[in-house]
This record gives structure tokens, C-alpha cells and sequence, in this order.
């Protein structure tokens, strides 16, 4: 954990990039809260889930309809999206939700989902917001690897558990609310949309049978495969995913996009 909290790419970005508080709803205790980086010229930018830290949301139609208001306030017509895991889903039904009137100009999913039955948990999705905090997070924390892996790896983790220690009971249940309530994506509302996937070959919480369904759902995606990273490449494979994404370098210099990756990712889906 302390090898990211002291490297001075994360030190350059928490010193240096503001974190704002948006409240774009009428009950004000939900608040957005984003890094604003980049050049402000850029009128289609690219938001990254996360670090984008939502509100309390239970129903993902109230989440896509918060996130149109935040663009709205953000004088924002049009966005690229960089997911990973819940951040991926949540994009793709952002961009389902507004097909017809098309707010996102391409999806960059990392290590995502396209339906949420493949966690079995469907059924329990409902009673999240009953469970204590401490329950929440071990169900979290059961999708972590648990075997040996490099000194990188266990710096990602380690960081993420961190943040996992920060979130209160509300944004947990929540979180693991629309990761969990039946939902599928309808790729034909997002055909237009250009999609790249990002994944890794080696064991992280998502199965093969989930991403081989996320690639016969966008065959004409671009693909981008790490060796290894496990369940946060975007914090130990940083350095990687730039290259893997030419959309990413096209908005933004490729110093700041690594920088971006590397050192943002402070909240966990």
C-alpha cells in the first residue's frame, strides 16, 4: 500500500489535480465527486469510473439519470468511458439509457461484465442495504486473489483494501446493489458506439465464460489483453494501458493519461 501512496505520480496528481463536489439532484445529500483534469479545450472528454465517485444509487436507472444531470451541469454533450469492473457495467448502461439521444462516444471497458447473473447473487441483491458493513466488505474482499502474486500486485491490493476500509455501509450496499440486481446490457441499443475491452489473462474475480459473453456481445471491439494484472491493472499494469487504448492518447497527452491511470483510481466500485 505504501509504495503507491508515496510514488510521486500519486503524489504529483493528489497535489496538484482538484477534487470537486457536484450535487446535481434534489436531495443534496447526493454528491459527485471527480478529479477535473485535462485540457479544458477538449469539449468530449474522457470520464473514468472510477475515480468518478457517485452517489448513493439502488436502481440503475436512477444512477444513468444522475449521470446525465452531472454531464448536463458539466456542459458535456458527449463523453468517452473508461470502466473497470462495476465502472464497465455502469457505462455500458449509461450509453444503453441514452440511445437515443447518444451522450457517450466509446466505451474502454477493463475487466467488465455484461450481465449480472454471473456473480449468483441476484437473488440477495435486494437485502444488501439490511447487512452490516463489516459483512459487506468480506463479500468485497472474497473476490480479491488469494494466492501468491508479484510485489505490484500486492501493492494494488493492498491499496484498494485501503480504500475498501473507507467506504461507509450506505456505499457499499449500494455498490454491491447494482452489481448484483438482475441486468443485462442490450448491445443492440450501443452498436454505434466504438468499444475496446481490456482483460487479463491471469485469475481475477471475473470468469472466462464472462468474458468470452463480453466478446460475442462486441465482435467488432478492439481487444487489448494483459499477461497478468489480476482485478486492478489500471494500479499494477498502469504503464501498459495507455498503449492499449489509442482513443485514450487522442484526448489528452500520453503523459497525462498515465499519470491519469496510474494514480486516480482511488475509489472502489
Amino acid at each position: 500500500m505504501e509504495e503507491i501512496k508515496v510514488s510521486p505520480d500519486y503524489n504529483w496528481f493528489r497535489s496538484t489535480v482538484p477534487l470537486k463536489r457536484i450535487i446535481v439532484d434534489d436531495d443534496d445529500s447526493k454528491v459527485w465527486s471527480l478529479y477535473d483534469a485535462g485540457p479544458k479545450s477538449i469539449r468530449c472528454p474522457i470520464i473514468f469510473f472510477p475515480p468518478l465517485q457517485y452517489p448513493v444509487y439502488w436502481d440503475l436507472m436512477e444512477f444513468c439519470d444522475g449521470f446525465r444531470k452531472l454531464l448536463d451541469h458539466l456542459q458535456l454533450d458527449k463523453v468517452h468511458l473508461f470502466g473497470a469492473s462495476l465502472g464497465g457495467f455502469l457505462a455500458q448502461k449509461f450509453a444503453e439509457c441514452t440511445h437515443k439521444s447518444p451522450r457517450v462516444h466509446s466505451l474502454i471497458l477493463c475487466n467488465s461484465f455484461s450481465d449480472t447473473s454471473i456473480f449468483n447473487q441476484t437473488w440477495t441483491a435486494n437485502s444488501f442495504w439490511l447487512m452490516p458493513a463489516f459483512m459487506l466488505k468480506k463479500i468485497v474482499l472474497g473476490n480479491f486473489s488469494k494466492g501468491p502474486v508479484d510485489p505490484k500486485m500486492a501493492d494494488a491490493i493492498d491499496f484498494m483494501v485501503d480504500r475498501l476500509e473507507s467506504l461507509n455501509q450506505s456505499d457499499l450496499a449500494s455498490r454491491l446493489t447494482l452489481n448484483c440486481q438482475n441486468s443485462y446490457v442490450e448491445p443492440h441499443k450501443i452498436k454505434d458506439v466504438a468499444v475496446t475491452i481490456i482483460d487479463v489473462f491471469d485469475q481475477s474475480a471475473l470468469s472466462l465464460e464472462a468474458k468470452e459473453e463480453m466478446y460475442k456481445l462486441y465482435p467488432n471491439a478492439r481487444r487489448a489483453h494483459l499477461k497478468t494484472g489480476g482485478n486492478f491493472p489500471y494500479l499494477c499494469r498502469s504503464l501498459h494501458l495507455p498503449s492499449s487504448s489509442q482513443t485514450l492518447c487522442k484526448v489528452m497527452p500520453f503523459q497525462m493519461v498515465a499519470q491519469l491511470v496510474s494514480c486516480c483510481w482511488t475509489f472502489i466500485t
